[in-house]
């Protein structure tokens, strides 16, 4: 269901906001407009721009929270709220008491990632058996350190080094690349350089610090980072046993500060209006959306407090403007939304499908999958998915499940054996219907698109009840989706009844009239509405252009009318395929001949097709859903509620 809206405007002194958010708007969902916008036009409003003064908490807070790897705070709502100067008071204390402690890890830290960058930077070069600083200061031979990729490598192998004046020594090589130095006559050096730059060689400047076999350097810079490491952790530990004492309010005032900052930033969404001759007072607006409820609750709780405005508007006044959707349903229904959301949000003036989903859903994945045990085990495991994870899926397969499990009842199905209990209803594969000029077919195929006529005709009055209750009366006479196609679908389906049942079809002149009137009121739709409308008509300079048009649209209706009924045939499909696979899976299993049973066929078979052919018929459904159902009455072209203050 969409939950009723209210439009608001609230205004106040400029250094009030703050006192109005944290006092009173943080405690509801509210959906903000950008007040400038929706006031765009009004010369004496500018935006209301400021810097945070809580960020320099936030970080500092964070910071502590570090040693407690407690940095993300998971609190659930506080009783009370704690003022920002006690927040601000704990915070400095806290670092008054750890900051000698501090100071030394941040010491050593820079002393360890310098000592790293070098190990980083010379352990690639561990091979090479000769002291660095002999290499640098050599004088009649040059030398460069670096590296090649692995295939570059490969190539200045095979091409290159043996026409280079140059000796190459190998360092370590990894996935990507192989490092070393090359050595030549200071002579060659350019002509060198060019060679191995050709070859796309990385070069990798060593600095002179460094004295040794470069095996020497990597150990002894790894016994240096491990005494570093001791002492930042002899300093944390420190600093962690200061602040454990403090760990929930440390926790509390981050969550309090977080939400301070949320309210904040609720700046960027008002605006700020000052007029000489009318107030004396820069003031802030904003402008946005409430749920019915909590308008008028909103309303009560600020009406003594002169320091706030607030204007609810009413409906009327708000009908140009789009209010966002929020939609709210029972919590068996909840977790459809996620498919009604994936079609599109709906516009608050639309219908919210979810609960016809939910059914339907169900409903079509239970006749296509209709089976006791399989059924039990898909709602047991999308139950406990929905409930231990949280899965929205989770939760549709649970009551798809819980369909499937009925229609295996009625089906006689108990994991494939249909010998175990009686059916209800009637066995897919059997069971027989004789229609006039049709012959001997298949009952589920019957009532499977007996039931997609059911759901077409529900889907269209739900169209003309959406586009007239929108004020969109012609749409709702004349359109395929209105009163003269619903009048021509219900004909076809009356007649097709008729004809079915053996009795005599209708005259002439009413089949005439129940087919033909609303074809031609859909065909002319555009100029009965231009007419009606009293808009000026763009069909009348192109007659014959309209009428090839209108032509083409009118097949396209009845093809779609077809199409749509007939891809109910499907239900009928699946439910007759799911009984057929069971048997295979059966003989298989040495089943059906009334032999011993493979009871491990059996339960890996059932697994098999529980999951896969599970998968299938849900992708089905919801292809019925989307196209056969959705098509005739929703658009989905509504903007979610969203709460810009949690």
């Amino acid at each position: 269901m969409i939950t009723k809206m209210k439009f608001l405007t609230i205004s106040g002194p400029k250094d009030d906001i703050d006192r109005m958010v944290d006092r009173y708007l943080s405690n509801y969902e509210i959906h903000l407009e950008n007040a400038l916008t929706e006031l765009y036009g009004a010369k004496t409003l500018r935006p209301y721009t400021s810097s945070s003064p809580y960020n320099d908490y936030m970080e500092r807070i964070d910071m502590l929270l570090e040693y407690l790897e407690e940095k993300e705070a998971e609190l659930p709502e506080l009783k009370g709220k704690l003022p920002f100067e006690t927040v601000c008071h704990l915070i400095k204390q806290l670092e008054n008491d750890t900051k000698p402690y501090h100071e030394k890890v941040q010491q050593y830290t820079k002393l360890r990632n310098n000592k790293q960058d070098s190990l980083n930077l010379i352990e690639p070069f561990i091979n090479i058996d000769f002291p660095i600083e002999k290499i640098i200061h050599m004088e009649n031979i040059r030398f460069r350190f670096g590296r090649f990729t692995s295939s570059n490598y490969y190539k200045f192998k095979k091409y290159v080094y043996d026409i280079t004046p140059s000796i190459f020594t190998e360092g370590v090589q990894d996935e990507e690349y192989t490092y070393g130095v090359y050595f030549t006559p200071q002579k060659s050096l350019a002509r060198v350089d060019a060679m191995f730059t050709s070859m796309n060689w990385e070069r990798i400047f060593i600095p002179d610090e460094f004295e040794g076999k470069p095996k020497d350097i990597v150990k002894q810079l790894k016994k240096e980072l491990r005494v570093l490491e001791k002492h930042i952790s002899d300093n944390e530990r420190i600093v962690k046993k200061l602040l454990s004492p403090y760990k929930n309010a440390l926790l509390k005032a981050k969550h309090r500060l977080n939400n301070l900052n949320n309210n904040f930033n609720i700046r960027k969404y008002a605006a700020l209006t000052h007029d000489e001759f009318v107030q004396k007072e820069t003031r802030y607006l904003l402008r946005g959306w409430l749920t019915e409820e909590a308008a008028e609750q909103f309303e009560r709780e600020t009406e003594n407090d002169s320091n706030v405005i607030v204007i609810v508007e009413d409906e009327e006044d708000t009908k140009e403007l789009t209010p966002p959707t929020k939609i709210h349903n029972f919590s068996i229904f909840k977790p459809y939304e996620l498919f009604v959301k994936m079609y599109g949000m709906p516009n608050y003036r639309e219908f919210d499908p979810t609960i016809l989903v939910a059914i339907t859903y169900s409903l079509l994945f239970g006749a296509m999958f209709g089976d006791i045990g399989q059924g039990s085990l898909l709602a047991i495991g999308g139950f406990l998915l929905y409930k231990l994870k949280d899965i929205d899926l989770g939760g549709i397969v649970a009551l798809a499940g819980v369909f499937s499990t009925i229609f295996g009842v009625l089906y006689g199905s108990f994991f494939g054996f249909e010998d175990i209990i009686e059916p209800l209803w009637l066995h897919p594969m059997s069971a027989m219907t004789e229609l006039p000029f049709i012959g001997t077919i298949n009952t589920v195929f019957v009532a499977a698109v007996a039931f997609g006529m059911l759901m077409i005709i529900i889907t269209l009055l739900l169209s003309i009840i959406i586009k007239w209750k929108n004020e969109k009366n012609g749409l709702a006479l004349f359109d395929r989706n209105g009163v003269a196609g619903l009048v021509f679908y219900l004909s076809l389906v009356t007649v097709i009844f008729i004809f079915m049942s053996g009795n005599p079809l209708p005259a002439t002149l009413i089949m005439i009239v129940m087919f033909g009137l609303p074809l031609l009121l859909i065909a002319f739709e555009e100029p009965i509405i231009e007419k009606l409308e009293k808009h000026e008509s763009e069909t009348e300079s192109n007659v014959g252009m309209f009428l090839v048009q209108a032509f083409f649209e009118l097949f396209e209706v009845l093809l779609s009318y077809f199409s749509n009924t007939i891809s109910f045939v499907r239900v009928g499909a699946f439910a007759v395929s799911h009984a057929a696979m069971m048997q295979v899976l059966l003989m298989l299993a040495g089943a059906a001949e009334g032999g011993e049973i493979n009871w491990v066929v059996i339960i890996l078979g059932n697994l098999f097709v529980a999951g896969l052919e599970g998968l299938v018929v849900g992708i089905q459904v919801l292809r019925l859903e989307f196209y056969e159902i959705f098509s005739h009455f929703y658009k989905g072209d509504g903007r979610p509620f969203t709460n810009v203050l949690h």
